[in-house]
């Protein structure tokens, strides 16, 4: 059998290291599908349930692996679907190419059916390089040009297949002119800043008195680097949403993740520092960091584009994290800020204090604290943890103390519904050795949740450890977006646009031949979440809480003080329980549980 376009496509990601690619089956693809059976063997094909989940998934592989993600797709609303999957590894920097498939060449542009202008529709979420093959000897470079960009800019790339020429057969270019050739492979060097840079970024770092550190997913492979900087500067370090597994909750002055969802120790921190080290973070919300003027400024980032975008620096340094601190911790003078180290650490511990007794504040039926607090008490060595966006997202920020060796991600830029779930199964491919958990709220599992978990029943037995939790906050609301509306817009909770139906998740899982258990009493949350954690199977936890437990941020101004009054005021049909939990919730960080 003469080798196809098709069979020399799967050839050639085999040889850029790819071990698997996510998608679902259509005829737009069909020479490629056929051609990926013949390479099954050393090649995986994850079947999901909707082309969304398959680009989430390879959204889900790269932030596990560092590797590119691969996702396929077929012509016309197969592609379309893939959008919202590549939007989010855009938007966080990870490296992913979509493979997708077209109509053929002779009917494009005739208005045939599922033609679409495919180089318009990926030209913006797949700016870096995105092109059309249309002969065969074109097809080796755009293969390698979309893996060498994606790899070395940490972009989305797509490359577009007619179905006709799929089934072709392959034709190497030739010597003539007007072809050329290329190869696999790029090996990438850690980027370093001059020594000079390295000075002045030194100079402004020692000194500061009060410094605070800031670090994002570019800080997760320094974390060594990152702890002995903040060692000899005496600093607390501070987590954006995504530099969450970057440092260990253990360090007494990790003062976990910043902003809306972060904590009061991380606002202290920025509100007390003189001097700001942000190392591989765009973390957007300014009105979390120091005011202009107050403090001194360096950043080191690898993308010169984030460079001094959200704080006014002194010194922007374009480097890789962890080589770019190590070249600069001799140059540190090591300080004695004892004073500002000890205020941090009281913080720190007065924080997770005030974390644990907000978790065992009453709510009805389930306060969605203590959910993820007794969690975070037995989290498994070297699980993987991801958080769909939400309320859910909250308590994952405040309340998992993740220890080395831990991952975790969330949709952190694009915070799109729906996550969570295909980031865990993606996870569970890349370690098949190790308990993944997902933290979904009802909204999510209804929105692809469901449709998911069968993509676990059929391929969970593959694993070589089957724990895959998949957590369900079932508060029957989209509960974050009630709250911004309250707090942001002042408007009251409007129940037709808020209010989801209660289903049975773990009923559903069960008819899927996976485990599952429906959980309304307080006191059965830490038992529920060992059961799950101690299953032979994948298993759903669907935990019946109270949406009207606030999620409060570290800071409360008067305009969101106002917000939430407004809404209240306005006729809120929740507004009684909403000013209850709120009391209690407020009253949980002032008095420790065992003294109420």
């Amino acid at each position: 059998m003469a080798r196809t376009v098709s069979d020399f496509i799967w050839t050639r990601l085999h040889d850029w290291g790819v071990k698997r690619v996510y998608g679902y089956p259509g005829d737009g693809i069909g020479g490629l599908i056929a051609a990926l059976q013949r390479r099954e063997d050393d090649l995986e094909f994850v079947q999901v349930r909707h082309e969304e989940a398959a680009s989430l998934m390879a959204s889900g592989e790269t932030r596990f692996t560092g590797e590119v993600g691969v996702c396929i797709a077929t012509s016309g609303p197969g592609a379309v679907h893939l959008l919202n999957g590549l939007y989010d590894a855009r938007l966080d920097h990870r490296p992913v190419v979509a493979i997708v498939g077209q109509q053929a060449r002779s009917a494009m542009g005739s208005h045939y059916q599922q033609d679409l202008d495919l180089q318009s529709l990926f030209k913006d979420v797949a700016g870096a390089y995105v092109e059309t093959a249309s002969v065969p000897a074109q097809v080796p470079h755009l293969i390698d040009r979309a893996f060498r960009i994606a790899i070395a800019e940490r972009r989305v790339t797509c490359v577009i297949l007619p179905n006709d020429l799929q089934l072709e057969e392959m034709v190497e270019p030739s010597q003539e002119h007007g072809m050329t050739h290329s190869g696999v492979g790029i090996e990438l060097s850690p980027v370093v800043p001059a020594a000079t840079a390295l000075q002045r970024a030194a100079d402004v770092l020692n000194a500061g008195e009060k410094v605070a550190i800031l670090v994002g997913a570019g800080a997760i492979k320094a974390t060594d680097a990152v702890l002995a900087t903040a060692e000899k500067l005496k600093a607390g370090i501070a987590k954006a949403l995504l530099g969450k597994a970057a440092v260990p909750d253990d360090v007494s002055f990790c003062t976990g993740s910043i902003g809306l969802l972060g904590t009061k120790a991380s606002w202290d921190l920025m509100q007390g520092c003189d001097t700001l080290l942000m190392i591989g973070s765009g973390f957007p919300y300014t009105e979390f960091l120091p005011k202009p003027g107050q403090a001194r400024g360096v950043q080191i980032d690898i993308d010169a584009g984030m460079l001094g975008l959200r704080y006014p620096m002194e010194v922007n340094l374009i480097g890789d994290a962890a080589a770019t601190l190590e070249a600069l911790l001799p140059l540190l003078k090591p300080k004695t800020a004892d004073d500002w180290r000890a205020t941090i650490e009281a913080n720190v511990s007065d924080g997770w204090q005030e974390v644990a007794d907000s978790a065992m504040v009453e709510a009805s039926p389930i306060n969605p604290q203590r959910v993820a607090s007794e969690l975070s008490e037995r989290l498994p060595e070297r699980c993987i943890v991801t958080a769909d966006s939400g309320t859910t997202t909250v308590w994952y920020a405040r309340h998992l103390r993740f220890r080395r060796g831990m991952m975790g991600s969330v949709s952190g830029t694009l915070a799109t519904m729906g996550c969570a779930i295909p980031y865990a199964v993606a996870a569970k491919f890349a370690h098949p050795d190790r308990p993944a958990i997902a933290l979904v709220g009802d909204g999510a599992m209804q929105m692809n949740g469901i449709t998911e978990l069968v993509t676990i029943a059929k391929y969970w037995k593959r694993w070589a450890d089957p724990r895959l939790v998949i957590m369900v906050l079932n508060n029957r609301e989209l509960a974050y977006v009630t709250w911004e509306e309250r707090i942001q817009a002042g408007d009251p909770k409007w129940p037709a646009s808020q209010e989801l139906p209660d289903l049975p998740y773990a009923e559903i899982a069960k008819l899927m031949g996976l485990s599952g258990r429906r959980v309304e009493d307080p006191e059965q949350v830490g038992p529920a979440w060992d059961e799950a954690l101690a299953s032979d199977r994948p298993f759903v936890l669907d935990m019946v809480t109270d949406p009207n437990v606030p999620p409060l941020p570290p800071h409360i101004t008067f305009a969101q003080a106002r917000g939430l009054a407004g809404a209240l005021a306005a006729g809120d049909p929740d507004a009684g329980s909403v000013i209850a939990n709120t009391a209690r919730s407020l009253l949980g960080t002032l008095l420790p549980t065992q003294k109420r």
